[in-house]
């Protein structure tokens, strides 16, 4: 089966040794995503809220990339340096997926790149390749 990289100017580009996402058939593996903003690089302002909306943009930007969405994510892999945000990411994902909602893992690490409170990386299947 033929890999794909996904790469979009909407998300924010890979920092190390990666690609953003790869599609292989109808699968897209999307790499985890920090709440950078695409066009400075830098950390986004705010509070944990913000950072987690952030990198649902992100999420949603390198998935409309790679021909599919939020709503076609069939596997969400959350990351936290503090478990105790675990309420805010629900309350903010409902505003970004609807049901049938993914799978999902929440895990509590101790450090994530460049400081970040949050980080999530997720699998998509879409309808068609290309």
């Amino acid at each position: 089966m033929s890999r794909e990289i996904i790469k979009t100017d909407r998300a924010p580009q890979a920092i190390g040794t990666y690609s953003q996402a790869v599609k292989s058939g109808t699968t897209v593996y999307m790499s985890g995503q920090i709440p950078l903003v695409p066009e400075t690089m830098e950390m986004v302002g705010g509070d944990m809220r913000d950072q987690i909306k952030r990198v649902f943009e992100n999420l949603a930007a390198v998935a409309e990339a790679a021909g599919g969405s939020l709503a076609d994510v069939v596997k969400l892999n959350v990351f936290l340096t503090d478990l105790g945000n675990f309420p805010v990411v629900n309350e903010i994902m409902a505003e970004y997926f609807t049901e049938p909602y993914p799978a999902r893992a929440a895990i509590g690490v101790a450090a994530l790149p460049k400081g970040a409170g949050v980080e999530m990386d997720a699998i998509m299947e879409v309808t068609s390749v290309k």
